[in-house]
């Protein structure tokens, strides 16, 4: 499959038309200049064309943050078959976009120009001032309203080429989402785990905007990698991009399987840290938590013992989180913390056969028999059965679901994780009612 990069200057509409040829919000869409930083990855369809696209940061003004982001999109270039570059017509062209040009001529691959934001005579009359970048005649083209995607479609083809579908048969990739508040290291852990700068990083807070997944391997086992923005808490966001950053991240957690939970060594399960955790947990994820930066603590054991303490008190309702101590700037504990990824996975996909469940339902019983109802008798637990994994999701039959009390139910759940092994994961048990057979029978 061949890949196509969007490049331009900020605020054109890159992101725009990378979304509408993907089918998809994955990029962050505002009128702020500078949204994207990082490079964003997707599959595209053009009428019956399929390839793959990067969306790129917009060239802007020269500073320490546009030159890395720049960097990005030089790799992006590298990597790519086929260039877009994409002005806006309804603007006029400035040092910035015939700089650009320039850099894509050095490139010397297949390029195509597109005016944007065409949707009226005037703005394809402006169009015509894009011959002064010497890249040929532009495509005009309105990414907003999807027009002139036929022209666009005419004019990528030749340089697509063949077009077959391949069928491919091999392991399903491991979703993996790392998340946690602003600065903590996120961008560096991926940037450790894939072994190359692929991600933007530094010591500003909010570097990330957009969730970035990239596919990768460890060890042979193919996972989606999915970077994402710092959340902090919802109360103290008073501007709407990073209320959008935060939506993206939480679509990521819900798109996740596995989530770490990136905490910072320094300020460990601070308020955030536990609303996330929460979070991830409510959704029925996988959860690891990371303490990243540990080897700049001068007392380790005694900050694990807080971080374990505090778990205790404020995360019953999971006992045993992994929980890794890591460096994302040398890469101790990456290892550690995968084969936690990978161990916990595992029991999230874990079956229970139902004669076990029902020699367990017994047994607990037995131990500590249910609360009395109303009526003097003990609350009747019929039978039991697991109606689903990923995570492990456990029904319980009773003719008075409503008179069992939540704790009983954290009973259950407590002993059904030393039983069956299932430490670490969040498993859900529902109560439902079971109809008396002899109940309106003549």
């Amino acid at each position: 499959m061949k890949t196509v990069a969007i490049i331009g200057r900020t605020n054109v509409g890159k992101s725009t038309l990378f979304n509408k040829l993907c089918h998809t919000k994955k990029a962050l869409v505002h009128d702020r200049p500078g949204v994207t930083r990082d490079r964003k990855e997707g599959t595209a369809t053009l009428g019956k064309t399929t390839f793959r696209v990067i969306d790129t940061a917009g060239l802007e003004k020269d500073s320490e943050l546009s030159r890395a982001m720049w960097r990005q999109t030089q790799l992006a270039i590298d990597e790519a078959d086929i260039l877009l570059v994409m002005g806006d017509a309804r603007a006029e062209l400035s040092a910035l976009d015939t700089q650009l040009a320039k850099e894509v001529r050095k490139a010397h691959k297949p390029t195509l120009l597109v005016a944007n934001k065409c949707e009226g005579e005037s703005q394809r009359a402006g169009a015509n001032e894009f011959y002064r970048l010497g890249l040929g005649a532009p495509i005009l083209i309105s990414a907003e309203h999807k027009r002139g995607f036929d022209e666009l479609e005419h004019k990528l083809l030749p340089f697509l080429g063949s077009n077959e579908k391949v069928e491919t048969k091999g392991e399903k990739p491991l979703k993996l989402a790392i998340v946690g508040r602003p600065n903590v290291g996120k961008s560096t852990l991926i940037n450790k785990l894939l072994g190359q700068e692929r991600l933007l990083t530094g010591p500003m807070a909010g570097l990330t905007r957009d969730a970035i997944t990239v596919k990768w391997n460890w060890e042979g086992k193919p996972i989606l990698l999915t970077d994402t923005a710092g959340l902090r808490k919802f109360g103290k966001i008073s501007d709407d991009l990073e209320r959008l950053s935060g939506s993206d991240t939480k679509n990521a957690i819900d798109f996740a399987e596995v989530v770490i939970l990136l905490l910072d060594a320094a300020q460990p399960l601070e308020k955030q840290d536990l609303a996330i955790a929460s979070k991830v947990l409510d959704e029925g994820r996988c959860l690891v938590l990371a303490v990243n930066k540990w080897d700049t603590i001068a007392n380790p054991k005694e900050t694990m013992a807080l971080i374990r303490e505090r778990l205790e008190e404020s995360l019953q309702q999971v006992k045993g989180l992994p929980l890794i101590q890591l460096s994302a700037k040398t890469g101790k504990g990456v290892k550690e913390m995968m084969k936690a990824v990978f161990d916990v996975y595992t029991l999230w996909n874990k079956r229970v056969p139902t004669h076990k469940l029902n020699l367990f339902l017994s047994d607990i019983k037995t131990a500590h028999p249910t609360p009395l109802a109303k009526n003097g008798r003990r609350v009747p637990l019929k039978y039991m059965t697991e109606v689903n994994a990923r995570p492990p999701t456990f029904v319980i039959f009773t003719s008075n679901p409503d008179r069992l009390p939540d704790s009983y139910i954290r009973y259950i759940s407590n002993e059904l994780r030393a039983c069956f092994g299932l430490v670490g994961v969040p498993i859900r048990i529902h109560l439902r009612k079971r109809e008396n057979p002899y109940t309106n029978k003549e």
